[in-house]
């Protein structure tokens, strides 16, 4: 769906981000199988970040969405985006700073999380939080990455300090040396690359977690994408020791039973 918010009273680099949900959404819901009927559904997304995701389902049908996040700018930035340029979906969309723990609301039909789960610290806390909120036979839709043991699953950390990318670079490198360097940068303390927001879970540790989620796994898919390298990881990714490192993504379909 076309997304040109005003760029009065908003940030120029929140609005570019924010319209790259024009391709992304639709790739989103393409790599699931397709996007789900939304009329009159109540829906959640977790990590709404920008709120993109939110105003589309809310354009296609949606009676109620609720998004969620941690972090308070971006949810400054998508309230007031959805007062600016969205007024007509005001009484249908609520983006929420909030921990899901903390969301004193339930009986969703359907949840949605885009690339916010390699961001969750204890993952199968929030999947029981989430599961909890859902409706029986409700369903979350998932898409992770690039996960940690991927070409880039430092999720850029390196390229902000070094400027370069380069792959698996925060594997081969002292991770020492990186957060020392990055910590000068930022002017605080740093023990693990968790304290830079990524988890550094495994695809293993995904697999495990969700499959003993209590969720019913309808769709558990590897490497997503029509990229040659990553087709060419989706093989390579079946090699002992070292498959975990040739699978940059995961989308996943979860069904509440």
């Amino acid at each position: 769906m076309d997304q040109k918010p005003s760029v009065a009273e908003l940030e120029p680099r929140d609005v570019e981000y924010f319209r790259r949900g024009a391709w992304e959404n639709p790739r989103f819901w393409t790599r699931l199988g397709g996007q789900p009927d939304l009329q009159g559904k109540k829906v959640l997304d977790l990590g709404c970040g920008h709120g993109s995701l939110c105003i589309d389902m809310a354009r296609a049908g949606a009676a109620r969405v609720v998004g969620v996040d941690l972090n308070e700018r971006l949810i400054h930035f998508a309230q007031r985006n959805l007062q600016l340029n969205y007024p007509e979906l005001a009484d249908r969309v609520e983006f929420l700073c909030i921990d899901i723990a903390h969301l004193n609301e339930a009986d969703f039909h359907l949840m949605t999380s885009k690339d916010t789960f390699e961001h969750v610290m204890d993952l199968a806390t929030v999947l029981a939080e989430m599961r909890q909120r859902l409706q029986s036979g409700g369903r979350l839709y998932a898409a992770i990455g690039p996960l940690w043991n991927s070409p880039f699953g430092d999720h850029d950390a390196i390229k902000r300090l070094m400027g370069v990318n380069l792959p698996w670079a925060h594997i081969l490198l002292p991770d020492r040396w990186v957060l020392n360097a990055t910590a000068k940068r930022l002017g605080r303390p740093l023990t693990s690359y968790r304290d830079l927001g990524v988890n550094m879970l495994a695809f293993r540790d995904y697999k495990r977690i969700i499959y003993e989620s209590g969720f019913e796994v309808e769709f558990f898919q590897p490497n997503c994408s029509r990229h040659p390298v990553v087709r060419l990881f989706s093989l390579l990714r079946h090699l002992p020791l070292v498959g975990d490192y040739f699978v940059n993504n995961l989308y996943c379909v979860l069904r509440k039973p």
